[in-house]
C-alpha cells in the first residue's frame, strides 16, 4: 500500500477503499432486493402489511402533528418510523421463511448456532450418527450446553456419553442438553438461539477460555466424530439475513 506524507495513505489508496465501500453497498443492496423479490414471491401477505405499516405510522403521526399545529414537521418523522417499521415486518418474516426451510434438514441446528451472537464457542459435530444426527457443543456464560439435532431417541444416548466424559473435566460447571425437535422437552429449531441466551449465567469470559481449552484438547484425542452431511435449505440465505440487519 502507497503511503503518503507523514505515513497517511495515498489518494490512490483513498480511492480505492472507496471503491470498495461502494461495490459492498451495491452487492448489500442487490442482496436485500433479491432478498425482498424472494420472500415477496413466496409471501403474499408481505407488500400489504409493509405498506400497512408505512401508511400508518405516517397517518398515525401526521394526525397527532394537527392536534399541535406541527403536522409538517411530524409528516417526515412518520414516513422514517414506517419505512423502519415495514423493514422490520420484512426482516422477521424472511426469518421465520428461512427457519420454516431449514426445519428438519440435517445440519439445521449447527446451521442456527453459526449465527450466535456474543460470548459463545461452538463446536460442531462432537458426536454424531450414520444417519445424520449429530450433537453440537456450545460453551457460554451459561456453562457447557449441548445441543442435539436428529432422531430423539438416538441423539440422547450421545448426549448422555458426552455429558459423562465432559463432566470429568469441567467440575462443577453446569451441563445443559437441548434437543431440538417439537415434542415435549423439545426445543423448536426457530426458538433454539432465543432458549440459549435465556439461561442463567454461570461463569465469566475467562473461565470460557479455559474450558474451551481443556474441551477442544478432549475432542482432538477422540478425532472427528460428525460425517458431512447436506446443509439446511435455508443456508443459501444467510448473507441474506446479513445484509438486513446492516440497513
Amino acid at each position: 500500500m502507497a503511503v503518503g506524507k507523514g505515513g497517511k495513505p495515498s489518494k490512490e489508496d483513498k480511492a480505492e477503499a472507496k471503491a470498495r465501500r461502494k461495490q459492498a453497498s451495491r452487492e448489500r443492496r442487490q442482496q436485500l432486493w433479491q432478498a425482498f423479490n424472494m420472500q415477496r414471491k413466496q409471501d403474499k401477505a408481505l407488500l400489504p402489511l409493509m405498506i400497512g405499516a408505512l401508511v400508518g405510522a405516517t397517518v398515525i403521526l401526521f394526525l397527532v402533528g394537527l392536534i399541535f399545529g406541527l403536522q409538517w414537521f411530524f409528516l417526515p418523522l412518520g414516513l422514517l418510523l414506517g419505512v423502519l417499521l415495514a423493514f422490520i415486518i420484512f426482516g422477521r418474516r424472511v426469518q421465520k421463511n428461512v427457519y420454516k426451510q431449514a426445519e428438519g434438514q440435517p445440519g439445521a441446528g449447527a446451521w442456527v448456532l453459526d449465527n450466535l451472537q456474543g460470548k459463545w464457542r461452538v463446536s460442531k459435530g462432537v458426536a454424531a450418527t450414520t444417519q445424520l444426527d449429530a450433537v453440537h457443543r456450545v460453551i457460554g456464560l451459561p456453562g457447557v450446553i449441548f445441543v442435539a439435532e436428529g432422531s430423539p431417541q438416538r441423539v440422547r444416548s450421545l448426549v448422555a456419553q458426552e455429558k459423562k466424559r465432559t463432566s470429568r473435566l469441567v467440575g462443577d460447571t453446569p451441563i445443559y442438553e437441548v434437543v431440538i425437535g417439537n415434542g415435549e422437552g423439545e426445543v423448536a429449531l426457530k426458538d433454539l438461539q432465543r432458549h440459549l441466551t435465556k439461561l442463567p449465567r454461570n461463569i465469566d469470559a475467562k473461565r470460557i477460555d479455559q474450558l474451551e481449552g481443556k474441551l477442544n484438547a478432549l475432542s482432538s484425542r477422540n478425532g472427528p466424530a460428525m460425517p458431512k452431511g447436506p446443509m439446511p435449505a435455508g443456508a443459501k440465505v444467510r448473507g441474506m439475513q446479513r445484509a438486513i440487519r446492516r440497513r
